[in-house]
């Protein structure tokens, strides 16, 4: 017996309200219906539905199984489709979100290449230094760093990242580098327009501290404010990736690292659904691969 047959026919049925109604919507004879109805209970071993002459109804035990029956149902008409996703070249408009610099850096070169292997996608790349709530402003994937307040997105790590603070070499060679974040407060600081008047947290003997800092200098915007520090204008705080590259050339130097407070998750989020379309699942797989492990934890020092 086909007993997926059989049990789209008993929800037919069911639905229908009628053995000749579940017939008709089926495009099958009223004998092939009945046949396979008496089959199928013959088969579990129970009743599923009181019959008449003129009417016909669900026994308890067929309304029971009538939902059991329902979710295999749209579980296999699930997996099919998702099927015949995969077999289909991604297409369509797909909306993501990072933070400013991250997305400049690392985002923006690796959606290019990600177009240039999936011609049909089109692609919108919102960089904003807020949280965004995906299902309310229409975003498919989001990249995320810190801890995620949000429990109904799936999130997949990527990575981790530091807050540091940085000066250039002749910076330093002038004021002397500091030995605690409090000495910091006395110094001259590169500060953001948009935050917080102390810097940190730090961790000093187990605590977490925040220390107030002052500066003639102060951008709303990170990456005049790297500019500043390379040209010898103070500290600046920053998330390691923001500064990697000017560490490694030597054009900037992390002080205080012993002093730094734990390192900040990365992850890529997107909205729960059961089913994606293509072209966000193909491209939340191929990012969370090229970026997987990202790792600016280990910059110098």
């Amino acid at each position: 017996m086909d007993r997926f047959r059989a049990m789209q026919t008993f929800v037919h049925i069911a639905d229908a309200g009628s053995l000749t109604a579940a017939a008709q919507a089926m495009g099958s004879s009223l004998p092939a219906v009945v046949r396979a109805l008496a089959g199928y209970e013959e088969n579990l071993g129970v009743r599923l539905f009181h019959r008449t002459t003129r009417r016909i109804a669900l026994t308890e035990e067929g309304r029971a199984h009538l939902d059991h029956c329902r979710q295999v149902l749209t579980a296999v008409a699930e997996g099919e489709a998702a099927l015949r996703q995969d077999l289909a070249e991604p297409n369509g408009l797909l909306t993501l979100t990072a933070p400013v610099m991250f997305g400049q850096l690392h985002v923006a070169p690796l959606v290019t290449r990600f177009l240039q292997r999936h011609p049909l996608v089109r692609c919108r790349v919102l960089l904003l230094d807020r949280v965004v709530n995906l299902l309310e402003e229409g975003i498919d994937v989001g990249v995320r760093i810190g801890p995620l307040e949000d429990s109904s997105l799936i999130a997949r790590p990527l990575g981790h990242v530091r807050r540091v603070v940085v000066a250039s070499p002749g910076f330093l060679a002038q004021q002397g580098t500091p030995t605690h974040p409090r000495d910091l407060q006395a110094a001259p600081c590169v500060c953001r327009l948009d935050g917080a008047s102390a810097w940190g947290p730090f961790r000093d003997q187990g605590k977490r501290l925040r220390v107030p800092v002052n500066g003639r200098l102060a951008f709303n915007h990170n990456a005049p404010a790297i500019d500043a520090c390379i040209a010898g204008m103070g500290f600046g705080q920053f998330l390691s990736y923001q500064v990697a590259q000017h560490v490694q050339s030597k054009a900037l130097t992390i002080v205080l690292s012993e002093f730094e407070d734990a390192p900040r998750p990365l992850h890529l989020v997107y909205p729960h659904a059961r089913l994606l379309p293509a072209r966000t699942r193909v491209f939340v797989e191929w990012i969370v691969q090229e970026l997987r492990g990202f790792d600016t934890t280990s910059t110098s020092p």
